[in-house]
C-alpha cells in the first residue's frame, strides 16, 4: 500500500511537471493575445521591418541571420516578458523556428504552456489579421546578448 501511494504521488508530480505545446492558428493566436497572453516574435530585425509585426508583440530574436542562437540570453530576456509559470505564444515567419523554440522552452527551460503560431506571420497575414510597423512593438531585442 505504501509503495502504491509513493508511485501515485510520483506519477502525479511527473504529470503536472510536463509541459504543453499547443499549435494555434492566427484566429486562436489573436484570441490568446486578447486574453493577455504575450506574443513573442522571434524573427530577425530585417524580417520585422519587411513584413511588419502582430500589434503588441514583443520582438526577441532567437536565431540571428546566420542561424546562430543565444539561448541563455534569450531566456533571460523572455523571463522579463513571461516567466516559465506563465503561458507565452511564439511566432516566426512560417512556424518552423517557433516549433524548435517551443520545444526548447517546454523541454529545457521549464515553460508550462507554450503556444506555437503554426503558420507564423504568413498565416497571420493570409487571414487578414492586422499588422503594424515594428517600431510600435511592446519591447524589442534584435540580439539578446546586447539588449
Amino acid at each position: 500500500m505504501r509503495r502504491l501511494a509513493s508511485t501515485l504521488a510520483l506519477a502525479f508530480c511527473l504529470g503536472t511537471a510536463q509541459a504543453e505545446i499547443v499549435n494555434v492558428d492566427s484566429a486562436e493566436l489573436a484570441r490568446l493575445q486578447a486574453e493577455g497572453i504575450p506574443i513573442v516574435d522571434i524573427r530577425t530585425a530585417g524580417e520585422w521591418a519587411e513584413s511588419g509585426i502582430v500589434p503588441g508583440a514583443h520582438l526577441l530574436t532567437f536565431f540571428d541571420e546566420r542561424g546562430q542562437a543565444e539561448p541563455e540570453a534569450f531566456l533571460a530576456r523572455l523571463k522579463a516578458i513571461a516567466g516559465p509559470d506563465k503561458p507565452v505564444a511564439v511566432i516566426c515567419r512560417s512556424g518552423n523556428r517557433t516549433r524548435i523554440v517551443s520545444r526548447f522552452l517546454s523541454e529545457q527551460a521549464g515553460y508550462a504552456t507554450v503556444y506555437n503560431a503554426k503558420g507564423g506571420m504568413r498565416d497571420w497575414q493570409a487571414s487578414r489579421q492586422s499588422v503594424v510597423d515594428a517600431t510600435t512593438a511592446a519591447s524589442t531585442c534584435a540580439q539578446a546578448s546586447h539588449c
